[in-house]
């Protein structure tokens, strides 16, 4: 069905199609109307999860954590200094290899205080071992929510993810999407079904462990390998994605008229769309200029 939403809107409807587990939830501007979204969808009946009132955001990544390790289908959502104080348990989830999917709506980090579209909340932790996706326009935030889960959970790949969307340009504005109804997504995400369920009495095991240098040496060099995996699967599941609903984003990048072209405008985000208006403007006037929209910083394509 289509609507006119906002980001947020369609950040959150997307984790109710991927029949999230546990949500763990803590607002800040101007991410609070994803979590909130899901609070109405839990109130009215219409999304089966636990959802985790929590006192920080910090708190709000080692809920997602735990729950994770548990064999669940975790989510939670945050911005600027919300992902700032997650950064230490950031590095948990990915060396935990937990496929947690969260949305970051990027905004300005203080000082000076700011509440609108800046990506320096996000670029501090692209080396935190999560895979970083940056979308153009609200149908990209619901899909790539959808899409995240099947990107992280692959066994060839087993890192978190997060969707990162402009801050009130996407998060607040709303437009014309998609939404997918329950039984599509189901076909296209399939129940998660973890290769180790940490957290099972029925068979315990150490994680997280205190662990010397040889051996987290080994750990840092499979999660690369993870990375570097991802690329592939990225692939892949834009490609199954397309076929099913229509929509075919590229993968690792898109393209827009760049066949012939001599100089390439280099997009992350919704500067895109602006670009692309660009890019037709200056073909009308005959210079050859296309457009390469990066979608992943993390596998850097």
């Amino acid at each position: 069905m289509k609507r006119v939403v906002t980001g947020n809107y369609a950040a959150a409807f997307a984790a109710m199609r991927a029949r999230v587990n546990v949500v763990a939830a803590f607002p800040i501007t101007p991410q609070t109307f994803i979590v909130e979204h899901i609070s109405e969808f839990v109130n009215d009946g219409i999304m089966d999860c636990e959802f985790v009132r929590v006192e920080s955001e910090h708190s709000a990544m080692s809920a997602t954590v735990s729950a994770s390790a548990t064999g669940a289908r975790a989510f939670t959502a945050t911005a600027s200094q919300g992902l700032a104080l997650m950064h230490e348990i950031l590095f948990t989830a990915s060396g935990m290899r937990l496929p947690i999917v969260m949305p970051v709506v990027n905004r300005t980090i203080a000082a000076p205080i700011g509440i609108w579209a800046e990506m320096n909340d996000v670029m501090p932790e692209r080396d935190s071992g999560w895979i970083l996706a940056f979308v153009e326009d609200n149908q990209e935030v619901h899909d790539m929510v959808l899409q995240a889960y099947k990107i992280a959970e692959d066994r060839r790949v087993l890192l978190p993810m997060m969707v990162n969307l402009d801050a009130f340009i996407l998060s607040h504005t709303v437009e014309p999407v998609d939404l997918i109804d329950q039984e599509d997504a189901d076909r296209f995400l399939p129940p998660y079904r973890p290769e180790h369920a940490y957290l099972d009495p029925e068979r315990p095991m150490g994680v997280g462990i205190f662990t010397p240098p040889e051996y987290i040496q080994e750990e840092r060099y499979q999660t690369h390998e993870a990375m570097v995996n991802a690329k592939k699967v990225i692939k892949e599941v834009n490609d199954e994605f397309a076929e099913m609903f229509g929509r075919d984003y590229g993968g690792l990048v898109e393209e827009y008229r760049m066949d012939d072209a001599e100089v390439a405008l280099l997009t992350l985000g919704t500067v895109t769309s602006t670009a692309r208006e660009i890019v037709d403007k200056m073909r009308d006037e005959g210079k050859k200029v296309g457009l390469v929209k990066v979608r992943f910083l993390r596998p850097y394509p």
